[in-house]
């Protein structure tokens, strides 16, 4: 029987490749808008923002499809929601109207003191049942598809699961969807040893909704991921693998700082359109049929 979640996914629409609305590539981004097909925003950084900020951002919601991804909901934390960070989220969503949105498998804050980082978290039943629960207040708040994204992470506590049985867990019993960075996937396998292949098999797959690409920085002992560096071939392979196995509805490259050239960036996205070109099954979405790459339905 289809969870509640698969039937929401159904009516999702097929977005494409994106990139993130990152100040410095506004104008090279509205330049190339028909080599691009939605871009994707943290809300933290638009809520209680005019001038320039909300300028860009409503001047980009006329050429593309926004998508919120958050930095502060701060899933896995043992603190009440922040009430005053929800309302704002809800007021910018009536701007952009997004189909779903997302945030990390981790928690932001400690004591009220806010980390400025994604920490994550222990994986146990006594933390699945924490996020099932807090994840299910987020989706009756918002009336929105929620998606949780699976962080990189750079220690292991004393788990009692592994961390593909860990995600599944929480997003079957919530019923939500993933953001699957394939990216964290792989900067994980190399850094704690594990087969990022067999990682897909484990995982609810089926529940990915948008997919984060990127590259990261090879310390040699240590991996990080960093979203400033170039995509190497090994994390393109790892994208195939996932487009064996399911048909996401929104790809992302995450480049957050250390621009190159515009040009390096597109060439990018056009590699990872090509890539989904070849597993792509679905019709395109009629209603951006001149830019948008048919990936399915979840």
């Amino acid at each position: 029987m289809p969870s509640k979640f698969s039937n929401k996914a159904k009516n999702l629409p097929n977005l494409g490749v994106g990139l993130g609305l990152r100040r410095l590539l506004y104008k090279d981004i509205l330049k190339n808008k028909d080599k691009i097909d939605w871009l994707e925003i943290a809300p933290e950084n638009y809520i209680c923002r005019g001038g320039e900020a909300i300028e860009r951002l409503l001047n980009a919601k006329k050429n593309f499809p926004i998508i919120p991804h958050g930095l502060n909901l701060s899933i896995g934390g043992a603190e009440p929601f922040d009430l005053g960070l929800i309302n704002n989220i809800k007021k910018l969503f009536k701007i952009i109207n997004p189909p779903w949105f997302s945030d990390h498998l981790c928690f932001n804050y400690v004591e009220k003191t806010y980390i400025h980082d994604l920490i994550p978290l222990p994986y146990n039943k006594a933390t699945v049942k924490h996020l099932i629960n807090r994840i299910k207040r987020i989706q009756d708040i918002f009336q929105l598809p929620f998606l949780i994204e699976n962080p990189s992470y750079y220690m292991i506590v004393d788990n009692e699961m592994n961390e593909a049985d860990f995600i599944s867990e929480i997003a079957e019993k919530s019923d939500c969807g993933l953001l699957l960075d394939i990216n964290n996937v792989y900067v994980n396998s190399q850094n704690h040893k594990y087969d990022p292949v067999q990682f897909l098999d484990n995982l609810s797959i089926e529940r990915t909704v948008q997919v984060h690409i990127a590259g990261h920085l090879n310390k040699g002992k240590l991996i990080i991921d960093t979203h400033g560096e170039a995509i190497i071939n090994q994390v393109y392979s790892l994208l195939k693998e996932l487009l064996k196995r399911c048909t996401p509805k929104a790809i992302l490259l995450e480049r957050d700082f250390n621009f190159p050239n515009f040009s390096e960036l597109l060439n990018e996205i056009s590699k990872i359109q090509k890539i989904v070109k070849s597993y792509a099954v679905m019709p395109r979405d009629s209603s951006r049929s001149n830019k948008i790459v048919s990936m399915g339905l979840v």
